[in-house]
């Protein structure tokens, strides 16, 4: 019985610890900006193919990006892609490339 409750108060501690942990969030914008790492490469550093977004002011990206949205140019990647957003993600997009090292 006695080995019982040490394993029980064991397993609730490391729980406890577990549930103490900070949590991983990824930067904001991340998760929206992963769309476009199959183009721009990961974290939007590129390859020379296409643009590289990585450091390029978030203005700027923002404008492109509504830019490309309001032409609405039928079957284009990036117009299907900016109609996917609001403008709010559209922001946290060009903030999280923005914020990344060239």
């Amino acid at each position: 019985m006695r080995r019982m409750i040490a394993i029980t108060l064991a397993a609730c501690g490391a729980t406890a610890a577990a549930a103490q942990l900070p949590a991983t969030t990824p930067p904001a914008g991340r998760l929206l900006a992963s769309n476009c790492f199959q183009c721009h490469g990961t974290d939007g550093r590129g390859d020379g193919t296409f643009e590289r977004l990585a450091g390029k002011s978030s203005a700027d990206i923002y404008k492109e990006l509504r830019e490309m949205r309001a032409e609405n140019k039928r079957g284009d990647i990036m117009t299907i892609h900016a109609l996917g957003y609001t403008d709010a993600q559209l922001r946290a997009i060009a903030d999280y490339f923005s914020k990344q090292p060239r």
